[in-house]
C-alpha cells in the first residue's frame, strides 16, 4: 500500500453506511469523492509532464494507428502542445507521449 492511503478494513460496512445516508449526505459525499479523484488525477498529470521539458523529441500514436514525431512546444496545465515538422500542432495528454530524445539533442522545426 502506498504511503497515505487509507484502506477501508470492512468495505461491507463501508457499503451498509452509504446505504443509510440521505440524498443531501450522499451528494456531499459525492462532491468530496470527485474532488479528491480529480485531486489525484492532476497530481499523476504533473508527475507524468514533469518528464518533458520544452524542445524535447517526442512522440505518439494518433487516433488512426499513424506514429506522430514532433518537438515540445509548451506545456500546459494538462496536456503538452507537440508541434510536428509539417506545421501542426497537437495537444496531447502526457501519458501518451514518449520521449525520443532530450532538448540537448533534439531535431529544430
Amino acid at each position: 500500500m502506498k504511503q497515505g492511503s487509507v484502506k477501508i478494513v470492512d468495505r461491507l460496512s463501508a457499503v451498509e453506511a452509504i446505504k443509510r445516508l440521505g440524498e443531501e449526505d450522499l451528494r456531499f459525499l459525492n462532491r468530496l469523492i470527485v474532488e479528491r479523484l480529480n485531486l489525484i488525477s492532476q497530481a499523476r498529470s504533473t508527475s507524468l509532464m514533469a518528464a518533458f521539458g520544452i524542445g524535447d523529441t517526442v512522440s505518439f500514436h494518433a487516433n488512426d494507428g499513424r506514429k506522430i514525431r514532433g518537438i515540445v512546444r509548451r506545456l500546459n496545465k494538462k496536456t503538452v502542445s507537440v508541434y510536428t515538422e509539417d506545421g501542426h500542432r497537437w495537444n496531447v495528454a502526457p501519458a501518451l507521449l514518449h520521449l525520443e530524445k532530450s532538448a540537448e539533442v533534439g531535431m529544430d522545426f
